[in-house]
């Protein structure tokens, strides 16, 4: 008897493979509800069998550390973290990292987004920057040829009218000639790598990178004040008005010779460069001192929950944003916002020193000497021309003080 029941035990060993082969059912979808999202037995049951598995659960998944053993007592009755999970929940942040020293971002050991921020960096930021500036400075020149420059139509009366005081001239100068400097040090650094180490070398493109640096994160007190001023002493000027439809009815005059709307001491294409520039200026401020002291200063996660809220990026099918950022992904989207604007403002600002120059015959006087052609303030600017007139006779009437025009 035991012998027979040894021969069916042998042969029933050898019959089970032909029999798993003859029966592929595929076993019900495993049910990882319960683990978290991590692999279950049936997982690895059907990998020892040699069937397909669904290995979704090791790419979107990190199981759930708070209810496995901790690293020191692997036994435990839940089991430990397996090193494969480990890894995982270090790339993606969920790992409970402890630390002596160095805050919450020294306890970030691996960091997934920061390829898709040196992706972005490298790629479209650099490229569709590239196009915007070059776009800008393209349509500049186009603008040149076709329109040229724009005279003064009326004859010269020889006489001048202050535009601005010293302590407006200073406050403009101090925004844009700090402006300019960082504009320049922001894409030595950014395009060092493309456009001047190819050209000049590692060795000679070190100091320049060192320097750009300095300058570049130092020079920005400076913008910082001057916007604070220019915003101060402008702002009472470029609050929009009815005037201001006129000006945009006929394009400002800029694409018909002899058109002059009215407008006072800025017209609306001043006043859109104002706003551009306090907007952008104070956005990009934020970011630049986010950057200059990292991880103490977090901006996204906060602005990304308030844009969840409004419904704003579900409005433009960007789903729900995160708001839960490890501090390099604040850093890393400082940076990239940081550079989004000054191409914004790079572009805006040329067009702004256009104008100022070779555009307009005339325009550069008012920020150089302060002191414009009459005649040019009558056609540019005729509402504020009347307005200082005005104040004029009034400071010269009998019993009045001198009152000193704008």
């Amino acid at each position: 008897m035991k012998r027979l029941v040894l021969a069916v035990v042998v042969l029933l060993a050898f019959l089970s493979p032909a029999l798993a082969q003859e029966q592929p059912q595929e076993p019900p979808q495993a049910d990882r509800s319960a683990t978290g999202g991590a692999q279950t037995l049936e997982d690895i049951m059907k990998r020892q069998r040699g069937e397909a598995v669904d290995y979704d659960f090791r790419r979107n998944a990190t199981g759930d550390p708070d209810s496995a053993a901790g690293m020191t007592n692997q036994l435990g009755t839940l089991g430990g973290v397996s090193d494969p999970e480990l890894w995982r929940a270090l790339r993606f942040g969920s790992a409970d990292i402890t630390v002596s020293s160095g805050g919450k971002e020294a306890t970030v050991l691996m960091q997934d987004g920061g390829m898709r921020w040196l992706e972005i960096r490298n790629g479209p930021l650099k490229t569709y920057g590239a196009y915007l500036l070059a776009g800008t400075l393209a349509f500049l020149v186009l603008f040149y040829l076709l329109r040229g420059r724009i005279r003064i139509d009326g004859e010269k009366t020889g006489q001048t009218i202050t535009r601005f005081k010293m302590i407006e001239r200073f406050g403009h100068w101090l925004l844009a000639g700090s402006f300019i400097l960082l504009a320049v040090t922001g894409l030595i650094v950014l395009f060092g790598r493309v456009a001047i180490i190819p050209l000049l070398g590692k060795d000679a493109y070190a100091p320049i990178a060192l320097a750009s640096k300095w300058v570049h994160n130092n020079v920005s007190w400076a913008f910082m004040l001057g916007l604070v001023m220019v915003f101060v002493m402008w702002v009472v000027h470029n609050i929009p008005n009815k005037t201001d439809l006129k000006w945009i009815a006929v394009g400002g005059g800029l694409l018909k010779k002899g058109v002059h709307p009215p407008a006072k001491k800025f017209n609306f294409g001043q006043k859109m460069i104002f706003w551009g520039v306090i907007v952008l200026g104070a956005s990009i401020s934020a970011s630049g001192i986010s950057l200059l002291f990292p991880f103490d200063f977090p901006m996204f996660a906060k602005t990304f929950e308030i844009l969840n809220n409004l419904g704003l990026p579900q409005l433009v099918g960007l789903g729900t944003l995160p708001t839960e950022l490890a501090p390099h992904e604040e850093m890393q989207y400082a940076q990239l916002w940081h550079t989004i604007v000054a191409f914004l403002m790079i572009a805006m600002i040329l067009a702004h020193i256009y104008i100022g120059s070779v555009g307009m015959e005339g325009a550069y006087d008012a920020m150089g000497s302060g002191e414009v052609e009459l005649q040019w303030a009558r056609e540019h600017h005729g509402l504020w021309v009347k307005e200082v007139e005005e104040a004029q006779r009034k400071s010269e009437a009998p019993g009045k003080n001198a009152v000193p025009a704008e």
